[in-house]
């Protein structure tokens, strides 16, 4: 260095240095679904409005008393020049997508989720999606559910029958994106499994669900007929072990258990978004975890045993959004 110094002009001076600053997106557009509509529309607006963004806000038309709510607490407290919310259904939400933003935020079935993207892609605009899916159960065979059995044991089969039920129907009847999907257990543990099952069904809605005030409705009429094609599609309706009542007027249906449907059944195709419940069997419960990873990754796996390895092995082979074990939604 020295010796590049001879003979030449230096400014010593210069300084130099980086630093990481954080922005604010700018303009973002929410776009959520009508599963927790008021919670899941508040909750990205608090975080957007919080590092200094604008917020266009586009709840779910099918939970219509909720977005008009949502548009008339916003229009009186918020400012409407950072915040503003935009109802309607798909012409509406087209419209908004076909803007340039800077950020986009959706909640939604990977069906629309698709769409958004396409739109972002547009305009190469970063998007946040969270979408739902086909989140399974596996419950080991070691979950002894015989009445007959220690009081101890007794009572922690109650707990995962319990856990199984609160993470499927008494969670919106099934609607919601981390709701129990499917179940996998083994051929030989699946009869005992139905009956707890069914014994807890009653414990929790009574003799007849449908007249329980404790079962959510189905959120519209048209995801009433969706449910509907799923519960009479011809390779699946002979399938039931469990429930199929239903009542279109007072769009309720009865928590509805089915065994082993086929894989090709549209209940296995789709997310079920529902209170209608497959249980697939295996021949060992360690194939679940191939079924599982033949499968879209889901939202979220839950896993019931008190098998130390395999829960090692569940963790490190399946990857999913989420996961818990011996627990359903608590994440």
């Amino acid at each position: 260095m020295d010796e590049a110094r001879k003979g030449q002009n230096f400014n010593d001076n210069l300084s130099f240095f980086s630093r990481n600053c954080v922005r604010a997106a700018g303009s973002c557009v929410g776009n959520l679904n009508m599963e927790l509509p008021f919670l899941l529309s508040i909750d990205p607006v608090i975080g957007a409005i919080a590092a200094g963004n604008a917020v266009v806000l586009k709840p779910s038309e099918i939970a219509p008393a909720t977005s008009s709510l949502l548009s008339k607490l916003f229009e009186e407290y918020l400012d409407s020049s950072a915040v503003r919310v935009v109802e309607g259904a798909v012409p509406e939400t087209a419209a908004l997508l076909e803007q340039k933003w800077d950020k986009i935020f959706c909640t939604g079935s990977p069906r629309v989720g698709r769409i958004v993207m396409a739109a972002a892609a547009k305009h190469l605009t970063p998007v946040v999606l969270e979408l739902g899916g086909k989140c399974p159960v596996v419950v080991d065979s070691d979950v002894d559910l015989q009445v007959t059995v220690s009081r101890i044991n007794w009572f922690r089969a109650k707990v995962t029958v319990r856990r199984i039920i609160a993470g499927k129907w008494q969670l919106n009847n099934g609607q919601a994106c981390i709701s129990v999907d499917y179940i996998i257990t083994t051929k030989d543990f699946a009869p005992k499994l139905i009956n707890a099952l069914r014994n807890g069904i009653e414990e929790f809605f009574g003799a007849d669900p449908l007249e329980s005030k404790y079962i959510s409705r189905i959120v519209s009429s048209n995801h009433f007929s969706r449910l509907e094609r799923l519960l009479d599609e011809y390779k699946v309706f002979n399938k039931i072990v469990v429930g199929g009542q239903r009542n279109k007027k007072k769009l309720k249906i009865a928590p509805t258990i089915f065994l082993d449907v086929p894989e090709d059944s549209q209940l296995m195709q789709e997310e079920i978004f529902g209170p209608l419940l497959p249980i697939i069997t295996v021949e060992n419960v360690k194939d679940s975890i191939d079924l599982i990873n033949s499968k879209p990754k889901p939202l979220v796996a839950y896993l019931f045993t008190d098998n130390q390895k395999l829960r090692n092995d569940f963790v490190k082979n399946v990857s999913s959004g989420g996961m818990v074990i011996n627990d359903t939604v608590l994440h």
